[in-house]
Order: structure tokens, then sequence, then C-alpha cells
């Protein structure tokens, strides 16, 4: 049987073979993060449904989402969400840093932003989100852009600025910028800004990333057409 630990998360834990070390520090995390994360690790490990018993068993002693200790990380996560309690940022650096390890961590992390966007957007009134939607641009762009930057600064820890008919998305202390190759860990911010942006505007955006910490750059930002 696999024995799965979680990382001890009062310390930080190396990044993947191959990804540079960054000094990353920023303040508590929303628990949605995490609890995100988590989720998304563990539907990505969930077998099929016509396996058979024995097999299934099997994948469960294998596959890090199904372990008994990803499963009470979830509940306490949940738990803090209920409180409004948020996460200390070297934990959440930890764990990102563990699914960073993951061959499909790109996935992992840009379905994490889709379910804190998904989050994100539930505590916006309904009737607020209809009207970003469906009425005319001069009232609805300043509906969706207050909104936006509300839920980017709560959620994402980041700031929305515009400039003229482009939005750029700024984190200055992005927890996953080390976790994975190639930046992929970035994809969660990516991900989570295109699905704001979808949910309160009704518009699939195109979204460029334009600095990295992982490449040098004081922030990460990322940055896409308002008119669009």
């Amino acid at each position: 049987m696999v024995t799965h630990t979680f990382p001890d998360l009062s310390q930080r834990l190396t990044p993947p073979l191959g990804v540079t070390v960054l000094s990353l520090s920023g303040q508590p995390v929303h628990a949605v993060v995490p609890l995100s994360l988590l989720e998304a690790v563990r539907a990505l490990d969930l077998p099929a449904a016509d396996l058979d018993t024995e097999l299934v068993h099997e994948l469960r002693n294998k596959r890090f989402g199904l372990s008994d200790t990803v499963y009470m990380q979830i509940k306490r996560y949940a738990e803090a969400v209920k409180r409004q309690q948020a996460v200390p940022f070297d934990e959440v650096v930890a764990l990102s840093r563990l699914v960073g390890r993951r061959p499909d961590a790109d996935i992992v992390f840009r379905e994490t932003g889709r379910r804190v966007a998904r989050a994100a957007l539930e505590t916006v009134a309904t009737t607020t989100r209809r009207a970003a939607r469906s009425l005319p641009s001069a009232i609805a762009r300043p509906i969706a852009l207050r909104h936006l930057r509300a839920l980017s600064r709560r959620f994402l820890a980041g700031s929305i600025d515009r400039q003229g008919s482009t939005l750029v998305l700024n984190v200055l202390a992005p927890f996953s910028a080390d976790s994975a190759a190639n930046s992929g860990g970035c994809g969660f911010y990516e991900a989570a800004f295109r699905e704001l942006l979808l949910g309160l505007t009704g518009v699939d955006h195109a979204i460029q990333m334009v600095a990295c910490c992982s490449r040098g750059d004081a922030s990460c930002q990322w940055r896409t057409d308002w008119r669009r």
C-alpha cells in the first residue's frame, strides 16, 4: 500500500526539479483557493465509473487525490471557508509546490482558477451579474469592472488596472509562481481572470500573460482587450 503524507506546511517545500526557487511572501490567502486546489486534484484522480471495485481500491491507494489525507484537508479548508478564515501564505505555497510535481499540474492549476472564480462570482447577487451582462455597455461596464476589481482583490490578491480599452490583472505575490515548470502554476490566475470576465460580461476574453515573477519581473501580469 502507498502511504500518502501531506507536506509539513510549517516549512516551504522546494519547487519541482528544474524550477527556479523564488522568494515568495504575501498575505494570508482566501481558504477557497487551497480548497479548490485539492478539489481539482481529487476530481482529476477519480477513477472512471465503470471500473471494477478491486481496481478502484487499488487506485485509491496510489492516487494522491483519493487519499484520506487529502479528504481530511478538503474538510479542513471547507470549514475555513465557512468560518471565513484565511490560510497562511506559506501553507498555500507549500501545497502549490506539491501539486506542481504532478505531470498534469498545468491542468490542475487552470481548473483551480476556474473553481475559485465561480465561487467568487457566487458572492455577487444574481441580479447584479445579469445586469452586468445584459445592460448597455455604458451602464454594464462600470458595474462589471467594479465587481471584477473587488473579486480580484479578495480572491486573487490582485489589482485590476484599466488602460484605455485594456484591462491588466497585476499580482504582486502569486503563490504559484514557482510551483510548476514553464510557469504552469500561473495558469491559475489566467484561468480565474478569464472566468471572472466571462461571468461578469458574458464574453470569453482572450488573456495574455505579459509579466511573470519567474522571469525576473516584479509581479505577474495578465492583459485582455476590454472591448472583446
